[in-house]
């Protein structure tokens, strides 16, 4: 949607203040023997004050507090953040339909970001530094996701109509308009600046990580919650550093639902307790924080209809889950067959959550392929061999993830079955 396209009105704001009349319980200013209005600290006209050790303006320092506590009082008059943000949410959706559309998560987490966001914001309003800094990142990462400065340009109205409505006709009052407006016109600028620069500087997300489960003793799974909206689309990777080894950044697959919620999944096998994946398999814990790179790759579910072949070796079931949780998520009609082949039983790691996303797409199956051992309920053997007695796959589009060996060795022995190169889809290891 692009910012000239038009947009319902956000309701006026009524019952506005009369010149002169204080609202009950409302400061009032000193006023000065010239009918100045003067905040305090701040030193009459003609009179040169002392400078503030710190350099700053106490006058500033002043209005700074006085809009914080204006904010603070009014959001929990009006119901508290979460039910100002279901509000705030609800009036941006109608004024801006493709605002949230571009912004990963669901109804539910959207409104929690909000909320968090008002919360943060009248708990760090007397910081300007810290504001000017977090508004930049919340510009770029905005950025990303595909939303225009034009889109967030009604966001201060329907800010203060989402408070308003809180606090009812006879409960608002003119300076928590003010407030809210004044302080939103600030955030504005400095969020639409770093909108227009962020092409010119690198984006990354801190993201705390939720969970950490050993799944094998060379293998974890990850879940992390970045604290910004990420965007990224099922079968595509980042890249992602740790506090241990500031400036090494090492490339995952994003296995989660951007769909539902801004919860990112890793699948990590360490070689070795070196490195970033051995700082993640090893040394990480629920709490830590590690930061993601943008998203990155063109492996992604096709706008054709034609039927899905996946194919994993290793973690490489991590995107190809992804996709198959796409495929759930939309209601997809296609045929979709993931062969997950691994050397031992040990190895199907995942199997149990792969195959619940299965269960949930409307076709879809998995097939697990054992090459060594005993093989119990599944299919035993090299998972090329078990791909080719299956079935025909020259008509389907095909995935492929895993170790660059199994990539080239599966590559060619799809060829060999027919299915043409540009239907053979992965991305190119490191």
């Amino acid at each position: 949607m692009s910012g000239t396209e038009p947009v319902s009105p956000i309701p006026g704001i009524i019952g506005a203040r009369p010149p002169g009349h204080h609202w009950a319980g409302e400061p009032v200013l000193p006023v000065s023997p010239f009918g100045q209005v003067r905040m305090p600290g701040v030193a009459p006209v003609g009179v040169r004050p002392e400078p503030p050790a710190d350099g700053m303006n106490p006058a500033d320092d002043v209005a700074l507090h006085q809009i914080q506590r204006l904010l603070g009082d009014s959001l929990s008059l009006a119901g508290g953040p979460g039910d100002v943000a279901v509000r705030l949410r609800a009036a941006l959706v109608q004024a801006q339909p493709a605002l949230f559309a571009r912004l990963p998560g669901g109804a539910g987490w959207q409104v929690e970001q909000l909320a968090q966001a008002l919360t943060w914001l009248v708990q760090n309003l007397d910081q300007p530094p810290q504001l000017v800094a977090a508004c930049g990142r919340l510009g770029a990462v905005l950025a990303e996701c595909g939303v225009l400065p034009q889109q967030l340009q009604l966001a201060g109205a329907a800010l203060a109509e989402a408070m308003r409505a809180g606090l009812g006709a006879n409960g608002w009052r003119q300076d928590f308009d003010e407030a809210w407006r004044s302080t939103w016109d600030h955030a504005y600028e400095w969020i639409a600046h770093a909108m227009a620069s962020g092409a010119y500087r690198p984006v990354a997300w801190t993201a705390v990580v939720v969970g950490h489960e050993r799944r094998r003793d060379d293998l974890a799974v990850l879940r992390l919650r970045p604290y910004l909206p990420m965007p990224y689309r099922p079968g595509q990777f980042a890249r992602i550093e740790v506090s241990e080894l500031p400036g090494v950044w090492r490339p995952y697959s994003l296995c989660g639902d951007p769909r539902r919620d801004n919860i990112v999944e890793l699948h990590v096998r360490a070689k070795g307790e070196a490195g970033v994946s051995g700082a993640l398999v090893y040394r990480t814990q629920v709490g830590d924080t590690v930061r993601l790179g943008p998203a990155e790759g063109d492996m992604g579910l096709p706008g054709s209809g034609r039927d899905l072949l996946m194919i994993a070796g290793d973690t490489g079931i991590a995107p190809l889950k992804a996709l198959l949780s796409e495929l759930a998520a939309t209601g997809d009609r296609r045929s979709a067959v993931l062969f997950w082949g691994a050397r031992n039983l040990a190895e199907l790691y995942d199997i149990e959550d792969v195959a619940a996303i299965a269960g949930a797409c409307r076709r879809a199956t998995v097939v697990p392929v054992i090459s060594e051992g005993d093989a119990d309920q599944y299919a035993s053997g090299l998972v090329t061999d078990a791909v080719a007695e299956y079935g025909e796959w020259s008509e389907h589009e095909v995935y492929l993830a895993g170790p660059p060996s199994m990539l080239a060795a599966t590559s060619a022995a799809l060829r060999g079955l027919g299915v043409a190169p540009d239907r053979i889809h992965h991305d190119f290891p490191e």
